[in-house]
């Protein structure tokens, strides 16, 4: 199976064991409801779905009644009848961003960082500065959601990982992956807080997460990168493009 297929296959495994997920006609609805960012509240469409307007009527209902926005993440040749009908209903596309991903045998150690120390949390209170980091780090303001955390507990509790960097035990970044599926797990949520920016611990956070997940028995961990400047830190530590996702929406009504 190609590794884009597999990547897609993947994430909506992971959005069908989700515990609040949806059926929407042809698409898996993973619904938070104890996190509304965007990034926790999507649909994944089957493969080779070909939605009518009535099932797109419907996915957008569900998304309104929960307050979320409507919103997909998939690859366009998982199903390609679908970016066209959500074009046709009114959605927008927000970027198409690449898939990168990493075997065992291209992971590339990164240059050590001074009084760096990645831990996987274990107390309360650490879980909930890894959350904090992530929070900050993605901009946002005040106190995570209680979501943020209970992610990173569900990905070190069930095989996946989790991950807290400290300088001189101050909290300077955190991150996780996913729960492995046939092998594979999606690396998510990895941010570095602003004052620790630019001294090489993003790549370090991202090796020790890919690292640990492979030793947890994952053979390919894939990961969607947030600029261009991020993923050239993830290729200079061996990931490499695999395919690219579409991410779309609806403005909200």
């Amino acid at each position: 199976m190609p590794m884009d297929i597999e990547v897609q296959t993947h994430a909506r495994t992971l959005a069908l064991r989700s515990p609040d997920h949806l059926r929407i006609g042809p698409f898996t609805v993973r619904y938070n409801p104890n996190w509304s960012i965007k990034y926790a509240n999507y649909a994944i469409p089957d493969q080779d779905a070909e939605p009518t307007a009535e099932d797109l009527d419907a996915l957008i209902a569900a998304f309104r009644e929960r307050e979320r926005l409507p919103r997909l993440e998939f690859l366009p040749g998982w199903a390609p009848a679908v970016e066209p009908a959500l074009l046709a209903a009114g959605f927008a596309v927000e970027n198409r961003a690449p898939i990168l991903a990493c075997a065992p045998g291209d992971l590339v150690p990164p240059k050590p960082v001074d009084a760096l120390v990645i831990a996987e949390p274990v107390t309360g209170a650490e879980f909930d500065a890894a959350a904090l980091v992530q929070h900050l780090g993605y901009g946002g303001t005040g106190a995570p959601e209680d979501g943020q955390a209970a992610w990173l507990r569900a990905a070190a509790g069930g095989g996946g990982v989790a991950a807290l960097a400290t300088v001189d035990g101050v909290p300077a970044g955190a991150g996780g992956c996913s729960v492995p599926v046939d092998g594979l797990g999606e690396l998510a949520g990895l941010a570095v807080a602003d004052t620790f920016r630019r001294r090489g611990i993003g790549a370090a956070l991202c090796a020790h997460l890919t690292a640990t997940a492979f030793e947890r028995g994952c053979r390919v961990v894939w990961l969607e990168p947030g600029d261009a400047d991020v993923e050239r830190i993830y290729a200079g530590i061996g990931y490499r493009r695999v395919g690219e996702k579409l991410n779309i929406s609806l403005d909200p009504a």
